[in-house]
C-alpha cells in the first residue's frame, strides 16, 4: 500500500460542499492501492457542522492536525457580526453591513490576505510536514483548494523536498466569480496571478472539476492537467427507494446566493399559479440550505411566500431521501462570467436520484451538456421564463396523469468509486513519471 498525504482545509465534522470530494476519495482510495494520510486544521472556521459525515472516515485513518490562526474573529468584530456567525467567501457578505466597513474589509482581504485568509498556516504547516515527511515514507502529496493557501504549502514542500505533488482545484483561483469584487490593487492582482501560475506550472499534475477550468489553466501549462468531476456515493442512496410526495414538490439543495437567484423561475411559477388553480394547490417548493435576502425578496414579490418553504441546512445523510421525495429538482447556476464552466457538486447527486432536473443558466455550458447526455432534464437560460414555464407545465401534466418520468442514464461514471479509480491512476502516473 502506497502512502499519499492529502492536505485539505475542509474535513468532518465541518459540513458543506467543500468536504465531500476528498472525504469520498479518502473513503475509497484503499481499494486502489493507496493509503491516505490527511492533514487538516485542528481549529478551522466552521460555520456549518455535519457530524454525520464522520461515518465515512475509514477506520484506522491517520489524521494529522495543527492549529491555525485566521483573521475572521477580527473581521466579525469589525463589521458587527457575532463570534459564531458564518462568513462569505472573500469576506463578501450578503448581510446588512455598513457599506464603508464592508468595502474596507473586502479591500483588506483582497490586498493583504493573499491568496486567502489561511496564509498564516503556510509556514507552520511546511515546517511540521517537512519533519513528518522525513520520518514517514510518502509517495505523493495532494493539495486541494480553495483555500489556495494549501497549494502554496504543496509548492513549498515540492521545492524543499522534491516530492511528487498533485494540485486539485475544486474552484478557480483568479477565475472565481467574486475575484473581480475583491478591490485588488494592480500589485495584488499580479501577485495572485503569479502564485496561481507557479502552482499550476510546478505541480507534477493538476486536477480540475470541469473542462472549462482545465481550458483556462492551459494558458499556464499544456500538459498534466486532468479533469475529475464531482460525483455521488452509491452508499448514500437509500437501499429502499423513496416514493415521491403526493404533491408537486420542487426541491433545491444548497445555498442560494444573489448570483444564483433564479428570477425567471419565480416569474414562470408565479404566472402558472395565477393561470392554473390546480397547479397552485398542488405546488410546493423547498429550498434546503442558506438563502440570501435577495432570494427571499423575490419570493415575496412574486406572491410565493406561502408556496416556498425555507429549510436550514440538513445533515448529508438526509439528502437523498429529501431529493427522492421530489417531483423535480431545481438547479440554478450562478450568473457570472465563468458560468459555462461551472459544475456544481449537487448536479451529480441530483442525477443519482433519477428525478427530472430543471437547470437555469447557460444553455451551452457544461451542466447543460451533462443534463442532455444523461437525458436528465433541461437547462433554460436565465432570461427565458417562457421556456421554464413550458417545461413546468409539461411536467405537471405528466404528474396529473400519474406518469413518472424516466430516470437519468449513464450515471455510473460519476460514482465516487469510479472517480477514485481515476484519481488513483493519476497518482500512479505521477509517481512513475517523477
Amino acid at each position: 500500500m502506497k502512502n499519499v498525504l492529502i492536505l485539505t482545509y475542509y474535513w468532518p465534522p465541518t459540513g458543506g460542499a467543500g468536504v465531500h470530494r476528498w472525504l469520498k476519495f479518502v473513503k475509497y482510495l484503499r481499494r486502489f492501492g493507496w493509503e491516505p494520510i490527511v492533514y487538516t486544521p485542528e481549529n478551522p472556521e466552521s460555520p456549518l457542522l455535519d457530524p454525520s459525515l464522520e461515518n465515512d472516515i475509514p477506520e484506522g485513518l491517520t489524521i494529522l492536525k495543527t492549529r491555525i490562526w485566521e483573521p475572521y474573529a477580527l473581521y466579525k468584530k469589525f463589521v458587527g457580526h457575532s463570534p459564531g456567525e458564518g462568513f462569505q467567501a472573500g469576506f463578501l457578505s450578503e448581510q446588512e453591513v455598513p457599506k464603508g466597513k464592508q468595502g474596507f474589509s473586502v479591500w483588506i482581504r483582497g490586498n493583504f490576505f493573499i491568496p486567502d485568509a489561511r496564509k498564516y498556516w503556510i509556514k507552520p504547516s511546511v515546517k511540521y510536514l517537512t519533519a513528518f515527511l522525513k520520518k514517514v515514507p510518502v509517495k505523493v502529496v495532494v493539495t486541494t483548494g480553495p483555500p489556495h493557501s494549501l497549494h502554496l504549502i504543496g509548492l513549498k514542500l515540492k521545492q524543499k523536498l522534491n516530492i511528487p505533488w498533485v494540485a486539485d482545484f475544486r474552484d478557480p483561483w483568479t477565475g472565481i466569480d467574486f475575484y473581480p469584487r475583491l478591490k485588488l490593487t494592480r500589485a495584488a492582482d499580479r501577485k495572485h496571478h503569479r502564485l496561481e501560475q507557479q502552482v499550476i506550472r510546478q505541480a507534477d499534475a493538476v486536477i480540475t472539476v470541469s473542462h472549462g477550468m482545465k481550458k483556462d489553466f492551459r494558458k499556464y501549462c499544456q500538459n498534466g492537467i486532468h479533469v475529475i468531476t464531482n460525483g455521488y456515493d452509491p452508499e448514500d442512496i437509500p437501499s429502499v427507494p423513496v416514493e415521491p410526495a403526493g404533491d408537486f414538490l420542487i426541491t433545491h439543495l444548497g445555498s442560494v446566493n444573489a448570483d444564483r437567484n433564479p428570477h425567471a423561475f419565480w416569474q414562470a411559477v408565479s404566472e402558472i399559479t395565477r393561470e392554473n388553480e390546480t397547479f397552485k394547490k398542488q405546488l410546493r417548493i423547498r429550498l434546503i440550505g442558506k438563502t440570501d435576502v435577495t432570494v427571499r425578496t423575490s419570493i415575496h414579490e412574486h406572491g410565493l411566500k406561502n408556496t416556498v418553504e425555507l429549510i436550514p441546512p440538513v445533515p448529508h445523510e438526509q439528502v437523498f431521501t429529501l431529493l427522492q421525495q421530489s417531483r423535480l429538482l431545481l438547479l440554478p447556476v450562478n450568473r457570472t462570467p465563468n458560468a459555462s464552466s461551472i459544475l456544481t457538486g449537487k448536479l451529480f447527486e441530483y442525477l443519482a436520484t433519477g428525478r427530472p432536473i430543471l437547470g437555469i443558466g447557460p444553455e451551452d455550458g457544461e451542466m447543460a451538456r451533462i443534463l442532455e447526455e444523461n437525458e436528465a432534464g433541461q437547462m433554460c437560460h436565465w432570461d427565458r421564463p417562457d421556456r421554464i414555464k413550458s417545461f413546468l407545465e409539461q411536467l405537471f401534466e405528466k404528474y396529473l396523469a400519474g406518469q413518472v418520468p424516466a430516470g437519468s442514464v449513464n450515471t455510473g461514471k460519476y460514482s465516487r468509486v469510479e472517480l477514485t479509480r481515476k484519481l488513483a491512476e493519476i497518482l500512479d502516473q505521477t509517481v512513475d513519471l517523477s
